[in-house]
């Protein structure tokens, strides 16, 4: 049976993949933007954690809205506030590290509104047999937005004086998502059921033998790395090289890799294949790690980059889709799916502010590129403690059928 994507999931891609590259274009270098101001780890650390708490803290409340009323509010909402974000950033210009905290939780905002919504959309328009090929095209256009923006905000940075680059590429990101926000009004306004029931999340959690806690377990593993490595890894490329440019080409060669991963897991990797092909990914992401062991250079940084976005599909296509499969066990549960997404959302940030809670302490007593280089091999091992908690749900979900949505 050929399996295929409706019209309205066509849709959500291309709103989709419009404020991802609106995020690749400047959330690459917002970073750099920062740094080059004031070359501080803990601040972007703590940057990160605020963004963190907001994007938590967003999806738990806007829950509410996105059940009862009108989810597609919140996924404009949340697309129109990232623009503000940046016309902020252009605004306050240098002076943004001093309003790290306003900053980091209006960017928390925007991102928890869009992608609450998305994700309760994402789950309502697909099913278990095209659902990892959904993932797939998600994860194929954000290695082709990957590909084309931060090269090309590189080139656009260095080849202009002062913060002029900058300030240009940030106004791009502001036009595309006003163009996002355009787009996302083709998109059907979805059902809306039920009461929200804020405690649904530790209620799930607190049932004997709950599948969804070695499910929490699993995504604070994930988040536990990608808190640290979503800005740490381009920082150290840049701290390495001193050139936007070789950022932007770091980025290039890395998400070219990863679209072809992606494009080649969303045709042949099928759900049967989940917990070995996870447990693959973990090992790899751990292994194409230790060359920064011998030393932290751009060579060596880009051999993790290339086997990171090879491995990175193996592991995050299982994590995603049988988590949303679970989602579609029962008509209980497909009810709860914005109880559940939300308790999703909060295991990964928990794990994202343990991980940052390590970096922050790690930096302030020894901010040493050798003591990072520790630290990100440590954090780099979670995904096989992520695929511990997880192996027995893979193995028993596998091949099971989900309810309709």
């Amino acid at each position: 049976m050929k399996i295929s994507l409706g019209r309205q999931s066509i849709l959500l891609l291309g709103v989709n993949g419009l404020f991802v590259l609106a995020g690749a274009l400047s959330g690459t270098f917002l970073n750099v933007y920062l740094w080059k101001s004031r070359p501080d780890y803990a601040m972007l650390g703590w940057f990160t954690v605020s963004q963190q708490l907001a994007i938590g803290l967003t999806f738990w409340i806007a829950g509410k809205w996105v059940k009862e009323h009108n989810k597609m509010s919140a996924l404009r909402l949340g697309t129109a506030l990232s623009g503000l974000f940046y016309m902020t950033v252009l605004w306050v210009g240098s002076s943004a590290v001093d309003w790290i905290w306003p900053l980091g939780i209006l960017l928390g905002c925007a991102l928890g509104l869009f992608w609450i919504a998305f994700n309760v959309v994402y789950f309502e328009i697909t099913d278990r047999d095209n659902r990892d090929l959904f993932n797939g095209w998600v994860g194929l256009l954000g290695s082709m937005t990957g590909i084309i923006g931060p090269w090309f905000s590189g080139l656009v940075i260095s080849r202009m004086t002062d913060n002029t680059g900058y300030r240009l590429i940030f106004t791009v990101s502001l036009v595309i998502y006003v163009i996002a926000v355009v787009f996302s009004f083709f998109l059907k306004k979805r059902k809306v059921s039920g009461t929200y029931r804020w405690s649904e999340p530790w209620l799930q959690l607190s049932k004997p033998h709950s599948p969804w806690r070695p499910l929490a377990l699993g995504l604070f593993a994930q988040g536990v790395r990608e808190g640290v490595f979503a800005f740490l890894i381009a920082l150290l490329v840049y701290v390495a090289t001193a050139q936007e440019y070789k950022l932007g080409q770091f980025s290039l060669i890395t998400s070219a890799v990863a679209l072809v991963s992606y494009w080649a897991a969303g045709k042949w990797f099928k759900p049967q294949y989940r917990a070995k092909g996870m447990l693959i990914g973990a090992i790899l992401l751990f292994i194409v790690l230790m060359p920064l062991l011998w030393k932290v250079t751009y060579g060596t940084l880009l051999i993790m980059g290339i086997g990171s976005a090879f491995a990175m599909p193996l592991y995050i296509l299982p994590m995603i889709s049988a988590g949303f499969d679970m989602m579609g066990t029962s008509d209980e549960n497909v009810e709860k799916r914005v109880e559940l997404v939300v308790l999703r959302e909060l295991s990964l940030m928990i794990g994202r502010l343990f991980g940052l809670g390590v970096f922050i302490l790690t930096v302030l007593n020894e901010p040493s590129l050798r003591t990072l280089t520790w630290l990100i091999i440590i954090l780099g091992a979670f995904p096989l403690i992520g695929w511990v908690f997880m192996r027995k749900m893979l193995r028993h979900t596998e091949g099971k059928g989900t309810t309709s949505s």
